[in-house]
């Protein structure tokens, strides 16, 4: 129902749907950001195959290499993104 408020405040009969609404542009970022955030976060592995699933990964350290250390960052960045979209929304619907 508030998206189709804002829709409907920011449509004008003359001149059509003109600029969105910045608070309904950051809540769609929000939703988008923080599915991103969940799938990098599920995606990522603790240890390989059934073995893992009950604690014995074998590997106690290892480095991360190639794929797995750019989810690792992107989840660190998406984070970091999905933090600050909130609080901008924060201080927008304040």
């Amino acid at each position: 129902a508030g998206v189709c408020k804002t829709l409907i405040r920011g449509f004008d009969s003359r001149r059509g749907l003109h600029i969105m609404n910045t608070e309904l542009i950051l809540n769609i970022v929000t939703v988008i950001v923080s599915v991103l955030l969940m799938a990098s976060i599920l995606i990522q592995q603790q240890g390989t195959g059934l073995g893992g699933a009950f604690g014995g990964g074998g590997n106690v350290y290892r480095s991360k290499r190639g794929i797995e250390r750019a989810l690792f960052r992107a989840t660190i960045v998406l984070a970091i993104f999905f933090v600050i979209v909130a609080f901008a929304n924060l201080l927008l619907s304040a």
